[in-house]
């Protein structure tokens, strides 16, 4: 199986990259959008902020490639948030995949710390993606969040209910980052792989 990551200018690729070894997958990383629409699986990861990703996808014509393509295609954090209509983070259009718009967390309490940093359990689960992780706990980093919505298809809370994951057609995303979340973490990229 021909598995591509996603080349851009976001962080944390490398973390995927890693955990994709450890399962013993040989992942290419590249913004070659041949190798791109070739694959088995597409990747999409990272860390950052949103305008700025979207300006560097645009440029490189690489927002084009993400939302032809026809595999099985995982978003994961930013990735998610970038697969979305629109992000509050730089008040930026982004893919349009999900209808969903970006929202940033509003503390109501003096504990409510952002960005949304650490272990947080994921429930109400569906979707192959999420088989075998009701009420798991996964690893989050994030101060900005997709609100519930007819893509939803997993649940976690911090603040207020938000979507940990989502699912529509080909393309799958999780907030959370599967890559830093242990032996769930694993599972959910397996998941994904045997789709």
């Amino acid at each position: 199986m021909q598995v591509a990551v996603v080349k851009y200018n976001a962080g944390n690729i490398f973390s995927v990259m890693n955990a994709l070894k450890r399962i013993g997958v040989d992942a290419c990383l590249t913004d070659d959008a041949s190798m791109l629409q070739s694959a088995d699986r597409v990747i999409f990861p990272g860390q950052g902020e949103a305008s700025g990703a979207m300006a560097y996808l645009r440029e490189h014509r690489l927002d084009k490639v993400i939302c032809s393509l026809q595999q099985p295609v995982l978003g994961i954090c930013i990735g998610q948030q970038l697969m979305c209509r629109h992000s509050e983070e730089g008040d930026v259009d982004c893919l349009g995949i999900f209808e969903a718009e970006v929202k940033r967390f509003s503390p109501t309490l003096h504990e409510d710390k952002v960005p949304c940093m650490g272990w947080n359990a994921i429930h109400h689960t569906s979707s192959p993606l999420m088989e075998g992780v009701e009420g798991k706990y996964v690893y989050f980093v994030h101060s900005f969040y997709v609100p519930l919505c007819q893509e939803t298809i997993a649940i976690s809370d911090y603040i207020l209910p938000y979507s940990a994951a989502l699912h529509k057609d080909n393309f799958y995303a999780t907030q959370f980052h599967p890559e830093k979340s242990g032996g769930i973490g694993e599972r959910i990229i397996k998941n994904f792989l045997e789709l």
